[in-house]
């Protein structure tokens, strides 16, 4: 099994504490207010903590799919939140599972930074593909934009 890791950053204008509460605490019922293509997300198993599977539905391409969600660890009061992709259309076959290891920090003018490392977790001697880290990341960037976005455009959300 092969280990590739990637580092990514966004800047957003959402202290810290706001954007927490909308990518990880509330995502649930936020995110598919947020993104279009995605349905519902849904907990199959466990209680929202460390171990708990949640299944994400979207549309792709007018057919209605869905990945895996693992929670690995929450870390509230430093904003960090770990979880993998262990299922679903999002993992390509040459893949076992892709972790993201994320945290918030303080940005400039009362904003955050989210810091995120992703890691692809292959079968045998497997590399990702170029095509499959562009789309990750930019998969990712849209979803963090769509959540920043519709904190911005509500501002009685807390």
């Amino acid at each position: 099994m092969g280990v590739f890791t990637f580092e990514n950053e966004s800047i957003s204008t959402v202290p810290p504490p706001k954007l927490y509460k909308a990518l990880v605490t509330d995502a649930d019922t936020l995110i598919p207010k947020a993104v279009d293509a995605i349905k519902s997300v849904e907990t199959v198993e466990g209680n929202g903590g460390p171990g708990t599977i949640k299944k994400l539905t979207f549309v792709e391409d007018g057919e209605t799919k869905h990945v895996l969600h693992k929670v690995e660890a929450i870390d509230e009061a430093n904003f960090g939140y770990n979880y993998s992709i262990v299922g679903g259309v999002g993992l390509p076959d040459t893949v076992e599972k892709i972790s993201f290891e994320s945290k918030l920090v303080a940005g400039p003018n009362g904003g955050s930074i989210g810091k995120v490392t992703i890691k692809y977790q292959t079968k045998g001697n497997a590399e990702p593909s170029e095509e499959e880290i562009k789309t990750g990341k930019a998969k990712g960037d849209a979803l963090f934009k769509a959540i920043e976005g519709y904190v911005l455009a509500h501002p009685d959300y807390n």
